[in-house]
This record gives C-alpha cells, structure tokens and sequence, in this order.
C-alpha cells in the first residue's frame, strides 16, 4: 500500500485518537494525574474505538499485506512521517514544525 498526504494524515489522527481512548499508555506519576478514572463502560467503549482505529493503522503500516506489523514497516512508516513534519527539512522537529501540522478532520480541508 503506497501511503499518501492524505493517508499519513489520518495515520497521525488515528495515533492521536488511540492516546485520546487510553489504549496508548502515557507514564504519569500519581501527582501529575489529578483527574479521576473513567467508568468502567466508558473506559471499555474508549477501548473499543480505540482498537478500531489501531486496525486502520495497522492497514495503512502493513505493506506486505500479512495482518501484522514488522519492525520495518514500522520504522518505515514513521521516518517518512518524521520527513512530512520536517518542514525545513533540517533533520529535526521543532515546536513550530508539530504545532503547524495539525491534522484537519474537516473533509476536503487539506494542508
């Protein structure tokens, strides 16, 4: 699967989807997490989206088409999505280069 503009938007979405469900775990100490956990039902509905949208990436990641991910399709798939927020193209990312690459959710709307 050759992945576009449009693909690696939305793979950055669905990443950014799985940290917003829970289902990517985020090391917290007990003093950072003020908030309180959500209901069991609602945490398992987040799990469920959650893993919905890992399915999506794990089809825009898997090349040779096999239901699994290798470490270099992996590897792969993030360094051309480190090229495409690397605006100035100076081998690093700034502030400025991952603030602006907001993905759009709005369809028809693209960067």
């Amino acid at each position: 699967m050759i992945l576009t503009r449009k693909g690696r938007r939305k793979a950055v979405f669905i990443v950014a989807g799985l940290l917003a469900a829970g289902t990517i775990a985020v090391s917290v100490s007990p003093a950072q997490n003020a908030t309180t956990p959500p209901p069991p039902a609602k945490r398992e509905k987040n799990v469920k989206a959650g893993e919905k949208e890992a399915k999506k990436l794990l089809m825009l990641m898997d090349k040779d088409q096999n239901g699994k991910v290798s470490k270099q399709e992996f590897m792969n798939f993030m360094e051309a999505e480190f090229e495409r927020l690397d605006v100035d193209k100076n081998g690093e990312l700034d502030v400025k280069e991952l603030t602006q690459a907001r993905v759009r959710t709005t369809p028809g709307v693209s960067r």
